[in-house]
């Protein structure tokens, strides 16, 4: 008789369903990580086929200890499937979103480059300024600029926008 039907025999099939499919709830939650339902459901079965297994404390103990090990090295493999897997290309975004593929992570204001307009506030070097009716957040080059003075804008990089006195 196998190893494995006998085990089911001299526990009986329902506490061996319940921890076999378990385990296999758990082990799905590590493949497939997400809200946690499988693993916490995964969790419940193991503890209730636990109870309903063990006869002793020291039977209990050895059972939480086996499926510690199984565990364990579930978790080994999908670790290393992680890193270098298959399970690396799920988890992991290996497309880059950059300019060229029209992808921005602000808006780009080098259109602006140029315009010419009035600061609004006091700029030390950092304030505020209007062009065409829109008020930017602005730096001078580290000139004092007061207020309702004219500026250019001389470059854009990401979210900073320089400005030259007229």
């Amino acid at each position: 008789m196998p190893p494995l039907l006998s085990f089911v025999e001299a526990i009986g099939i329902i506490q061996a369903l319940l921890l076999i499919v378990g385990l296999i709830l758990i082990i799905f939650e590590m493949f497939n990580p997400g809200f946690g339902a499988p693993g916490i459901v995964g969790l419940i079965l193991l503890a209730v086929g636990i109870i309903f297994t063990a006869r002793s404390f020291l039977e209990a103990l050895v059972m939480i200890i086996i499926i510690l090990a199984i565990l364990g090295l579930a978790l080994t493999i999908v670790l290393h499937s992680a890193a270098k897997g298959r399970l690396s290309k799920t988890l992991i975004l290996n497309d880059s979103l950059n300019k060229e593929e029209g992808f921005s992570g602000t808006e780009d204001l080098e259109y602006f480059v140029g315009r010419e307009g009035v600061t609004t506030t006091v700029l030390r070097p950092s304030g505020t300024a209007e062009f065409d009716g829109v008020k930017l957040d602005v730096v001078s080059e580290g000139e004092f600029i007061p207020k309702n003075t004219r500026v250019k804008i001389k470059k854009v990089a990401g979210r900073r926008i320089v400005v030259t006195k007229m």
